[in-house]
């Protein structure tokens, strides 16, 4: 069996261990009203035997039998619902700490594409064709400009790719050939990658002109002898994200989210509320947007219905850092009494 259906398989088991935990309630529950009718058929049998005198005494026997059997079907009772409850409880940490993973897992493999975008953009940094554009006033950008065209090309994931000048001017640009000429120097990813000389990473924002959400990789072109060019920027296409959320193994009643520092939406399997919904009020949020790396709580959500948050905060992968994001994968509790 391989590992995928493997976890299939665990989490119908664990689904079906709290559908049959919830008909075991229900047994106990029928056989607690019948101890109930039986206690009262004791009594009444009790007192039709003392009414009758000692013309009762046979009657008073199965009265006192009846009683006992009540009393032991009570204890009975309890001793079984005590043991539901604990089967239930040890079945929902289960689910926990498997919710908590699923959202461990893919935080992961968040942190590992966009560990990839953060060496794509220092890797094309360094182009010869991309220096030499930069190297003097009158340099031809036609070279640097058809080598982004075909990085685009090849790595799809990518909206647009940009080499901009020290004065924050685009000279070159794989796909969106009208931009050249632009002023960027007051954009905070352009600031922010001359200021500290490194690689700088956006939030996740929605790009009006790209008409899509993008995460902006920007960093410093250098000469051979380390003197600043300009910065190489690229613009991830945030959509190829729903690849790792889409195969995240969640069950029919749950829901997978990204949320950035602040608890806001950043992705989410339906794809709303992007940039919108804020969850900073949920336990499970608060643990992991202040840092705790791996958890799970168990609440109400905003429809007040009882759920296992399994969270997991980024650790980042190699030299990427991480921007604080996090993912939260809830799964609804089954009522045990319908």
């Amino acid at each position: 069996m391989s590992k995928k259906e493997d976890l299939v398989d665990v989490s119908l088991l664990l689904k079906e261990l709290k559908k049959a935990n919830g008909q075991m309630g229900q047994v106990v529950k029928t056989i607690d009203q019948i101890t109930k009718k039986t206690n009262l058929l004791a009594l009444n049998s009790a007192i039709e035997a003392a009414r009758a005198g000692e013309a009762g005494r046979g009657f008073r026997v199965v009265a006192d039998e009846i009683k006992k059997l009540a009393d032991q079907s009570f204890s009975s009772t309890k001793v079984s619902h005590d043991l539901i409850e604990n089967i239930q409880k040890k079945a929902n940490e289960v689910i926990a700490v498997r919710t908590a993973d699923v959202a461990y897992d893919t935080i992961d493999k968040i942190d590992r594409n966009l560990f990839e975008r953060n060496c794509d953009v220092q890797a094309w940094a360094t182009f010869d064709k991309i220096k030499r554009c930069l190297e003097n006033e009158k340099a031809e950008c036609a070279p640097a400009t058809e080598l982004l065209r075909k990085i685009i090309d090849v790595y799809e994931v990518y909206y647009d790719l940009f080499v901009l000048d020290r004065n924050g001017t685009i000279v070159a640009a794989g796909h969106s050939r009208d931009v050249v000429g632009q002023d960027m120097s007051q954009r905070e990813w352009f600031r922010e990658t001359m200021r500290t000389q490194g690689v700088y990473v956006t939030d996740l924002y929605y790009s009006e002109s790209l008409k899509g959400y993008t995460v902006a990789y920007s960093c410093p072109i250098r000469d051979d002898q380390g003197k600043i060019l300009g910065v190489f920027s690229t613009r991830f296409n945030w959509d190829y994200i729903y690849d790792i959320l889409d195969s995240a193994r969640i069950g029919s009643t749950g829901d997978i989210v990204v949320v950035n520092q602040s608890g806001t939406v950043i992705a989410s399997r339906d794809r709303t509320g992007i940039l919108t919904r804020e969850l900073k009020g949920l336990q499970a949020v608060q643990k992991a947007i202040a840092g705790e790396h791996y958890g799970y709580t168990i609440e109400n959500d905003e429809m007040g219905r009882t759920q296992i948050f399994g969270y997991a905060h980024t650790r980042g992968y190699n030299a990427y850092q991480g921007k604080n994001w996090s993912v939260i994968v809830t799964e609804l509790l089954e009522n045990r009494h319908k």
